[in-house]
């Protein structure tokens, strides 16, 4: 275990790290509970994600969309950040927000595959409390899509008791559309929750908001449905399979069983026959935002990235 003063000099070190920013725009307000040190007590936690660097693993993916397998990639972006708890944005000035600052896993999950001719392209970022106990559920999570037809984005802001919902898409059915929805955990932030908690998700039945990509594909409206988490383990892998009760939709997460509990592989089947797969490629450990000169073009390769 490390002591308070220790801990508050690796948040201090790493508020001043991160993807550069300029002034950030106000959002909806939370009600949420603030603390001073927000960071883990946990010394192997601590030196694995407050070590200036993002955690970056690359997926072979095979993704099922108009009835068919398309071949595409993945990338995980593991990332600690100082984050405001009244605004939902990663704070500039860290060091001066003091009970506002919450420590947040941010993953950024980025989705790339060919449909024929055209393209998609798909950002989820999603920013999940370190101290899950204090803050149970996860305060912010976006999503856009871009392909040839056109565009969506949408963002789910945690407000006392619900998540104010907004989408904002080119599609006439869909159009505009603000609305809250109950709090509940967020099928985009259980592998965050996994990351935090040694490895471990609850089991059984849950409320859970499905995935945005699940609701944007199959022209689902966002809500609040049941599903069952259950685990099986392997002797160096752990699986978690999470069966929606509502909806026809099954997903299966495998995890590596040891520290840093890195994300292995998935699958995503809607019951429509084709299964959605991600398998781990390579991973490694860099201060992305830092890396910009052509030079820094082979820490591509070693990903093994190809979009």
């Amino acid at each position: 275990m490390i002591n308070t003063k220790t801990a508050l000099l690796y948040l201090s070190l790493f508020s001043f790290i991160g993807c550069q920013s300029g002034q950030t725009n106000k959002t909806p307000q939370a009600t949420v509970k603030k603390e001073k040190n927000p960071i883990s007590v946990n010394e192997q936690f601590n030196n694995y994600w407050y070590s200036g660097k993002a955690e970056l693993s690359s997926y072979t993916l095979k993704q099922a969309r108009y009835g068919e397998i398309r071949d595409g990639e993945v990338v995980l972006v593991f990332v600690t950040e100082p984050f405001s708890a009244s605004k939902q944005v990663k704070l500039d000035n860290p060091q001066q927000a003091e009970t506002d600052n919450i420590s947040v896993l941010k993953l950024n999950h980025i989705r790339k595959f060919n449909t024929g001719i055209y393209d998609y392209s798909i950002v989820t970022s999603t920013f999940t409390p370190i101290n899950t106990k204090n803050h149970p559920f996860t305060l912010k999570s976006t999503t856009s899509i871009q392909e040839w037809c056109g565009h969506t984005f949408t963002q789910l802001n945690l407000a006392d008791n619900n998540y104010n919902f907004k989408q904002f898409s080119y599609f006439e059915s869909d159009g505009d559309e603000e609305k809250t929805i109950q709090k509940a955990l967020l099928e985009e932030d259980l592998m965050t929750r996994i990351r935090i908690q040694k490895g471990q998700l609850s089991e059984g039945k849950i409320d859970l908001i499905p995935s945005t990509i699940y609701s944007r594909f199959n022209y689902k409206k966002m809500d609040v449905e049941k599903a069952i988490i259950s685990k099986t383990t392997s002797d160096n892998t752990l699986n978690y399979q999470i069966k929606y009760l509502s909806i026809d939709r099954t997903v299966s997460i495998d995890v590596e069983k040891e520290f840093p509990y890195k994300i292995l592989g998935w699958s995503e089947d809607n019951g429509s026959g084709l299964i959605t797969t991600a398998t781990l490629k390579a991973s490694s450990n860099e201060p992305y935002w830092k890396q910009k000169k052509l030079t820094d073009a082979s820490k591509r390769e070693a990903l093994k990235l190809k979009y």
